[in-house]
């Protein structure tokens, strides 16, 4: 199973680059969720559940994206 690294940088299948800050816990459900970091524009931190984070691409929605995960992890820092 794909794991997520705290401090990787992950390039989203769209292109665009993001730091994993941290995992949390959604409060009501005990769910994992990936706190990351924009690294363009104003850097904002985004959440997103761990495996919507870890899924493959939806490659009938996207037929041209030739990254298979969502997130792909480019280096750790």
């Amino acid at each position: 199973m794909r794991k997520v690294k705290i401090k990787g940088i992950y390039k989203h299948f769209k292109g665009d680059y993001y730091l994993v800050e941290e995992i949390g816990t959604y409060s009501e459900t005990g769910e994992d969720c990936v706190v990351y970091r924009k690294l363009y524009d104003d850097g904002s931190l985004w959440v997103r559940p761990k495996e919507m984070f870890l899924s493959e691409v939806d490659h009938n929605k996207y037929p041209d994206v030739k990254q298979k995960y969502r997130f792909e992890l480019q280096k750790e820092i």
